[in-house]
């Protein structure tokens, strides 16, 4: 299991992407299509973008991980938390200076096979910002988890990322019909607003890399030692 000073931000970060409003957009749309079941559909399509997301995270993670072994001494922890902090520093600030422009993306068609090559497309359309998600492959990259470690994390993660479509799913089994006009305001709020929250999720990705960078060099820690 993964020290808790890895695991708190990571968990943080998960809860953090499950405000993705494509999934989330996508998941109201195939519960108010009418298709009957919606259980069809829907899973195949959490379940594309949801494995899409863990082969992607298995790569980056083994790929950080050999780059890392390969450069050897040449970067030290303090180098690896300077990085840290750069990264983490430009994604707080581009967070105030990021669109918020609306991109609703809908299914065309309910069928198993459309529903798959529509979470395909999630995952390379959204994979390219998932800021959350690389900031937890970070965190976990320079934290040296061993794959005994790394993947089970990284498997909970992808879980939690697409839980609220999950709970949805059991919603519209347990109320049907009475719960429609509550769906149906979630979804015109989703794909109005949607991307409001886009800056407030890289703002907070920022300032976690941001802070891990600072206790990697050692400098949260002298403040720390120094205010006690």
């Amino acid at each position: 299991m993964p020290p808790l000073d890895v695991l708190l931000p990571v968990a943080g970060l998960a809860l953090l992407d499950t405000l993705s409003p494509a999934v989330i957009g996508v998941s109201l749309y195939v519960l108010l299509g009418g298709s009957n079941p919606v259980a069809r559909p829907l899973f195949a399509y959490l379940g594309t973008v949801a494995g899409f997301y863990f082969a992607l995270g298995c790569a980056l993670m083994l790929g950080l991980g050999l780059a890392l072994d390969g450069v050897g001494d040449l970067i030290d922890s303090a180098a690896l938390g300077r990085a840290m902090v750069v990264l983490g520093g430009a994604a707080l600030g581009y967070s105030f200076f990021m669109s918020t422009e609306p991109r609703p993306r809908r299914p065309t068609s309910l069928r198993t096979g459309a529903m798959v090559a529509l979470g395909l497309g999630t995952g390379l359309l959204e994979g390219v910002t998932a800021i959350p998600y690389f900031g937890a492959i970070g965190i976990m990259t320079t934290a040296g988890l061993s794959p005994v470690a790394w993947v089970p994390t990284l498997a909970a993660y992808n879980v939690v990322m697409v839980l609220p479509p999950i709970l949805l799913y059991l919603a519209h089994r347990t109320f049907g019909e009475r719960l429609r006009p509550r769906l149906e305001k979630w979804r015109a709020k989703v794909e109005s607003g949607g991307r409001a929250a886009l800056p407030w999720m890289v703002g907070i990705v920022g300032f976690l890399v941001l802070r891990h960078g600072l206790w990697l060099t050692g400098v949260l820690e002298g403040l720390v030692v120094s205010f006690g």
